[in-house]
């Protein structure tokens, strides 16, 4: 990178000054359950293990989904002999990952962005291949692997029109940064448009990665229990739950619950160290509430049942007859829906859904999904899908049909890579 911008030396100064209060920050997550205590030197660059031989790629993704998004990326990988190093910033991802990598494929958590932590963290593992997910592009690490040599690619790629105005302040350092990035790899052609316009020099419009992730699993057993536990009773799960929606979803339960005393809420907060508070809520409200983490299957008194197991995820999907997807009733941007769409569970959600607005449209517009605006309107959409099966049925089809249409960006994604492989193959000849 040549002819560096203020603006760009400005962050990197300012964050290595902001260094010292690293520890701290780190601490204050750690007690609001955002950080894995027994592994935050992670967070600062030190790794827990030895850098394995041979070929390393890493590859790198916010949270849960966008780490799902990649796991077919990573699988592939590993086939092809590579080690992969897969990171990720939030303890329910590192959970999620755990029961999900490949053999060949490990996870460490994210260094923040500081030139020292990231500098520490390149020293160590030496990938010689760095894929990032979405919008990760982080200065420091952007600028570090450019000065490494190491090819860097934007897999998934996605620019919302907020983010593209927001770097449009400093185009100097937006081309700076994104002329960085060998391929970026985009999920829509507004999103490809914007990266262009902002500096990327080589971007492909590939789909979105989220169409091709699998399914997520159940396990066999557990799931039959549940099966036996819940038979005959109407359940809904409300899913990635923030804040007010726990509430909400306790105030259907009891708008319904007059209908179908028997009915069965799941409630899967988002951040699993919130079930507890979830749990006291609902009892304050006088229902029966039971957590996952307890061990047991919910029984014929349980009326609101907390998943607070991370990786559990897929099999409330396969238990619930509707799912309401989180992160909606309220302005947070909403969380995918493509895997309960997968599961052939009948999807609502709520008016905001900016970080998923091109998913959720195709769902909307063939009838695979149902948009609600406020509780009201959500107990009524799950009442009439409580009711009405056939509608049930029907809006599953239709979400299936989305997903099999919008698929392929899996086999794009392998093909704009695949140069990269062949080179470092080449060059161990």
């Amino acid at each position: 990178m040549t002819g560096t911008p203020l603006t760009l030396r400005l962050y990197r100064a300012a964050m290595s000054l902001a260094e010292p209060f690293a520890p701290l920050l780190l601490a204050a997550r750690r007690r609001r359950g955002k950080e894995d205590g027994e592994r935050i030197a992670e967070r600062r660059g030190v790794a827990n293990a030895p850098r394995p031989a041979g070929r390393l790629a890493w590859l790198h993704g916010a949270s849960v989904g966008e780490t799902i998004s990649i796991l077919p990326i990573i699988e592939r990988l590993t086939q092809r002999g590579f080690t992969v190093l897969v990171t990720s910033g939030t303890v329910t991802s590192a959970g999620v990952l755990a029961e999900r990598l490949p053999p060949g494929a490990f996870h460490q958590f994210a260094p923040l962005d500081t030139p020292r932590y990231i500098r520490r963290f390149l020293d160590h593992w030496q990938p010689d291949l760095a894929l990032v997910a979405e919008s990760e592009l982080w200065p420091n690490m952007i600028v570090a692997l450019e000065k490494r040599g190491v090819p860097l690619i934007l897999v998934n790629g996605r620019m919302s029109e907020r983010s593209f105005r927001r770097w449009q302040r400093a185009p100097k350092t937006a081309r700076a940064l994104l002329g960085c990035i060998d391929v970026a790899l985009t999920q829509t052609p507004a999103d490809a448009e914007r990266l262009a316009r902002l500096g990327a020099p080589r971007v492909t419009i590939a789909g979105n990665l989220k169409f091709d992730a699998p399914a997520p699993p159940a396990d066999t057993q557990t799931l039959a229990l549940m099966q036996g536990q819940v038979s005959g009773r109407p359940v809904w799960l409300a899913a990635s739950t923030h804040g007010v929606e726990d509430e909400i979803a306790c105030y259907v339960h009891m708008q319904l619950k007059e209908r179908w005393p028997d009915l069965l809420t799941f409630i899967a907060p988002r951040h699993p160290h919130r079930a507890e508070d979830v749990a006291r809520m609902a009892e304050e409200e006088g229902l029966e509430a039971m957590l996952r983490s307890e061990g047991y299957a919910p029984g014929s008194a349980t009326e609101i049942y907390i998943v607070d197991v991370m990786g559990e995820l897929g099999l409330y999907f396969r238990l619930a007859q509707v799912a309401f997807i989180g992160g909606s009733l309220l302005n947070h941007g909403g969380h995918n829906p493509i895997e309960p769409a997968k599961l052939r569970t009948p999807i609502l959600h709520g008016p905001h859904v900016h970080n998923f607005n091109d998913v959720y449209a195709a769902f909307d517009g063939a009838g695979g999904a149902m948009p609600v605006t406020d509780a009201d309107e959500l107990a009524e959409a799950i009442a009439t899908l409580l009711q009405d099966a056939a509608r049930g049925r029907e809006m599953t089809r239709a979400a299936a049909g989305v997903v099999d249409r919008y698929g392929g960006a899996l086999e794009r994604t392998l093909q704009a890579i695949e140069p990269y492989i062949l080179q470092m193959e080449l060059e161990r000849l």
